[in-house]
């Protein structure tokens, strides 16, 4: 544990409490009155309020669309499947700044519904929550398609032959046992709704902001860190409040059922209502997930003198950002690639080492390891960010003007899904094996060497892409500490739709396909890898 420990304390504590130091504390003292004058101002009790209601509207929303997609993977058999589930999850590992720049090419100024039918729904709160539907629709297909297609059906038939209807079945028996799984998908989408920072800055115009919103409103524009310090602690007592409710839903969806084989449950697809019922889930996928993508993709091929690729090859021209970057916008595919993969390293040492760790203890103590390692995921990362400038700024640890401070930073969001993805394989490693392997001889060393390994490669590979996807789309921290001259893909293609003209916006769509693109690739690469369903993600 002392390797995870001493990475969090230094590089997610430290910065985020050197934060709050600066906005609270002043020479006489901790200001705690500032709290109450902050969340007391009527614009951020608009704040908060938007806040709470756009996440349970998204969440309410998501599992209306979703929970009909996650009985069709849990238990029909369809041709192309495998594909289609490796398709809805790409949104999920997309950076939140392409997530907000394809409803901008499908909803917004001279988007798709503009061109047809002069309909724009940016700066609408329908364009964001739709956002928010298109990139948690994995959450709730992975997490109750998973539980529900290990299910015993035989459970539900039982009810049938004593005279209950398929609706009332399924209500009293099917949904109970559901019921742990729904609520902790439920909590993820609400968290990652909450905390959302790049769809609602650039679908949501002036008028609408979250909490992370206006905590890099308020740091980086208006320089009021002490609306940002209260800002941040109310942000961290929420996501600590989601985090431990989600830990409580998780215990009880591992040991509530006994399961069953998910090749007993699933069959072809039998009567009209089940291929309608099918039908209509490939509709919401292609309307939800395919059409937004495609539209990214037509408009960054287009251009003044028609389809081509204009916006691409501009890429590689200094000249053509209008004094946007200090190097071609293209570098910045190179640099993000780098930077995930150092990133992706750490993650797998930190994560790896945190999971076995976990494994080897219980109680109080490993709970609440377990929930430090999630904070990253709902803390705000651009508290996190700011924090890495004014405290990795001395000897000897005086990185600011190191590459490895977006790597580390990348890292902190990765360490999650590692420990997530792996924390269930090895849990599941029979500790006789070791005993036996100590017996004959091995060290501790070899023995995990010997007989954890083989057993958690494959997991450790479905961590690693995980780590990288979600290393490669890191926005709210990177944004205050990519330099100029090494500007990441997310941090680039912000930068250009923040300036007017029609290259500037076409370079943001080509750069935003790119990072779709790369995204798609890891994910098809893990889905092949993964013969399994282990892991939450």
């Amino acid at each position: 544990m002392a390797v995870p420990v001493a990475f969090f304390a230094v590089f997610f504590a430290y910065p985020v409490a050197a934060i709050v130091g600066r906005g609270l504390k002043t020479d006489g003292g901790w200001q705690f009155g500032r709290i109450g004058d902050v969340l007391t101002r009527a614009d951020i009790l608009g704040v908060l309020w938007f806040t709470t209601w756009q996440a349970l509207a998204s969440t309410a929303l998501t599992l209306l669309i979703a929970l009909p997609g996650a009985y069709v993977f849990a238990r029909f058999d369809f041709p192309g499947k495998q594909v289609l589930r490796a398709v809805v999850t790409v949104p999920f590992v997309l950076p939140t700044v392409v997530v907000g720049t394809a409803f901008l090419a499908l909803l917004g100024r001279g988007g798709l519904l503009d061109d047809l039918w002069g309909v724009r729904l940016d700066t609408s709160v329908w364009a964001i929550l739709l956002a928010h539907v298109f990139f948690n629709y994995a959450v709730v297909v992975r997490t109750v398609g998973g539980l529900w297609s290990q299910l015993d059906p035989r459970q539900e038939e039982a009810a049938r032959v004593l005279g209950a209807g398929r609706l009332a079945a399924w209500w009293r028996v099917t949904l109970p046992a559901l019921g742990p799984a729904v609520a902790a998908a439920a909590l993820m989408v609400f968290l990652f709704t909450f905390t959302s920072f790049g769809v609602v800055q650039i679908l949501g115009g002036p008028g609408f902001s979250t909490l992370e919103v206006e905590i890099y409103r308020q740091t980086a524009q208006l320089l009021d860190l002490p609306t940002a310090a209260v800002l941040t602690l109310t942000q961290f007592a929420a996501v600590g409040a989601i985090l431990a409710v989600h830990a409580w839903t998780v215990r009880r969806r591992e040991t509530a059922l006994r399961l069953v084989d998910p090749a007993l449950t699933v069959r072809r697809p039998r009567g009209a209502g089940q291929w309608t019922l099918l039908g209509a889930v490939l509709g919401t996928v292609l309307l939800l997930i395919l059409v937004p993508l495609g539209v990214l993709v037509e408009r960054s091929l287009g251009g003044p003198g028609g389809y081509g690729f204009e916006f691409y090859r501009a890429l590689g021209s200094v000249e053509a950002g209008g004094g946007t970057f200090l190097v071609p916008p293209l570098e910045a595919v190179w640099n993000s690639l780098r930077y995930a993969l150092v990133a992706t390293a750490v993650a797998l040492v930190v994560g790896g080492l945190a999971a076995a760790a976990l494994t080897r203890r219980a109680g109080r103590l490993a709970r609440g390891f377990d929930a430090l390692l999630m904070l990253p995921l709902g803390v705000s990362a651009v508290t996190v960010g700011f924090g890495f400038l004014i405290t990795l700024d001395k000897p000897p640890l005086d990185l600011r003007a190191s590459w490895i401070l977006v790597p580390l930073a990348q890292a902190l969001v990765g360490v999650p899904f590692v420990v997530r993805t792996m924390l269930p394989v090895l849990r599941a490693v029979d500790g006789r094996l070791r005993e036996a392997a100590a017996v004959l001889g091995a060290s501790p060393l070899r023995a995990w060497r010997e007989v954890d390994l083989p057993l958690v490669r494959r997991a450790s590979l479905v961590a690693a892409g995980f780590a990288f996807a979600v290393s490669l789309g890191e926005f709210g921290a990177t944004v205050f500490i990519a330099r100029p001259d090494r500007p990441t893909l997310p941090v680039a293609v912000a930068r250009l739709l923040g300036r007017p003209g029609e290259l500037n916006y076409g370079q943001a769509m080509a750069l935003s396909t790119v990072l779709m693109v790369v995204c798609a690739v890891s994910l098809l690469a893990l889905e092949r890898i993964r013969t399994d369903r282990s892991g939450e993600f």
